[in-house]
């Protein structure tokens, strides 16, 4: 009696990994659940805010001399007399559909608010981290360049010692100065507002000085070391002008840690927005975000610190995808 032979499915294999077992696998299942968590966080410290503020909003938003009929009418339609749990559950279900409540002050829907003034924040962010990264690769490239194998300690020391100072003042301190050099005393550039293209000037740098001098002393210090790796000695041994050594051999390693650390940059750049916004009267999430402080406009606060607080989640997941991508081995493959 013979035996029928069939052949193994491919399923069971023990050469290929199962599903659950890929890396990617794994580290998107991390990353995912790490997002989902901190998402939840996030939304819960945001509606928790309006209710740990003291006193009441409703109260602060209308004024002390505000009938009660009135400020108890205000808060049944926003539903701040429901349980707790209550207004939690309308929040979570209005987040989901979009809505995030009503202004207090002009009673718009907030989602109105946030959705006229985000596009000028973006816009603001991201032409200020583009002007950080194109100013700082060069600028380090250069300095990399000048004082590699131990040459060049005092510009090494001056380029060192100014990029710590610059790194360290806030860039609201920053705007403030440029107003008064280039706007008041010189007369050269417009100090608030968005009107024409040269009004983005001084506030795209004051946002940009800080980061670039913290990318710059990142690409120096990288390209102090590519420099001396062996690949680089060969591209020399070979005779290749100094150019293509440094350009397309050198910088393409040098910059990998930089644009690591500048996609963290652009979280704080983000978050930098709000008080150079008010500096230069900029349209956007920043000045609202100060003004609704003061007028006690709570809705729009809690959904502006959410829109900046998933902004930032975002832009740390895009990095850690990016690293994953660029270094395998020490991200996707980590426990």
């Amino acid at each position: 009696m013979s035996a029928t032979l069939t052949a193994p499915s491919p399923s069971a294999d023990p050469a290929r990994p199962r599903f659950w077992a890929l890396p990617w696998v794994r580290f998107g299942v991390r990353r995912l659940g790490r997002l989902l968590v901190s998402l939840w966080v996030l939304v819960t410290a945001s509606f928790a805010m309006i209710h740990l503020i003291p006193g009441d909003p409703v109260r602060g938003a209308l004024g002390p001399t505000a009938p009660a009929d009135l400020v108890e009418a205000r808060r049944h339609a926003l539903g701040l007399d429901d349980p707790i749990l209550i207004q939690y559950l309308h929040y979570l279900k209005g987040l989901v559909t979009g809505d995030l409540g009503t202004s207090l002050a002009s009673r718009l829907p907030v989602s109105d608010v946030v959705a006229q003034r985000l596009p000028a924040t973006l816009f603001l962010a991201v032409l200020a981290f583009l002007a950080a990264v194109v100013l700082a690769i060069p600028l380090g490239v250069v300095m990399g360049v000048l004082t590699r194998r131990g040459h060049g300690r005092r510009t090494e020391l001056a380029f060192t010692t100014t990029s710590i100072i610059v790194a360290t003042i806030p860039d609201f301190l920053i705007g403030v100065a440029l107003v008064y050099v280039f706007g008041i005393q010189l007369g050269w550039l417009p100090v608030a507002g968005d009107d024409t293209a040269s009004a983005y000037v001084l506030p795209v740098f004051s946002l940009a000085i800080g980061p670039t001098a913290i990318l710059a002393r990142i690409v120096r210090v990288e390209m102090v070391g590519v420099l001396e790796a062996d690949f680089v000695r060969t591209a020399r041994a070979k005779r290749l002008p100094a150019r293509a050594i440094y350009v397309g051999h050198a910088l393409p390693n040098a910059v990998t840690a930089a644009l690591t650390v500048g996609g963290l940059l652009l979280s704080a750049l983000v978050a930098g927005t709000v008080l150079v916004e008010n500096v230069f009267a900029w349209p956007g999430l920043g000045s609202t975000i100060v003004r609704s402080i003061l007028t006690k406009d709570y809705p729009v606060v809690q959904a502006i610190v959410l829109v900046y607080g998933v902004g930032v989640l975002i832009i740390n997941l895009v990095v850690d995808v990016a690293l994953a991508l660029l270094d395998p081995r020490s991200k996707i493959r980590e426990d």
